[in-house]
């Protein structure tokens, strides 16, 4: 019988790069689920929640909105019969996610042009 690893708020925190706050925050919201306490009444997180939190942090670093991430552990909660919905919330930021990709190429070709100018300008003064 394997015994599971178990993770304090504190090493989760330092594991996930958010803050004691944030992962109480986001228990609260039911965005965390199954977040077992030991006897004293600390969280105790195991592997499955680390993926679970370095998702999150994904989708949140992409745009999705508390709202949004609440959604989809819910949807998570209920089990396959859901399956469709999370694959179309999550195709609903994958296709804001390309967008803002989009947005930012065409920054990068406006800084190029911009550099290139400048490079061939200081080249003709050179001359």
């Amino acid at each position: 019988m394997s015994h599971k690893q178990h993770y304090t708020i504190g090493q989760i925190a330092k594991e996930t790069n958010l803050s004691i706050h944030t992962l109480r925050y986001y228990e609260k919201e039911g965005i965390v689920p199954f977040v077992k306490r030991n006897d004293s009444g600390l969280r105790v997180y195991e592997d499955e929640h680390i993926e679970w939190f370095k998702f999150i942090c994904c989708l949140r670093q992409t745009g999705m909105s508390i709202a949004q991430l609440k959604e989809f552990a819910a949807l998570s909660l209920e089990g396959d019969g859901t399956i469709d919905e999370r694959i179309h919330l999550l195709g609903q930021q994958r296709s804001a996610i390309e967008s803002q990709v989009d947005t930012l190429m065409s920054y990068i070709e406006m800084i190029n042009f911009k550099i290139n100018m400048y490079a061939n300008q200081k080249a003709e003064q050179a001359d």
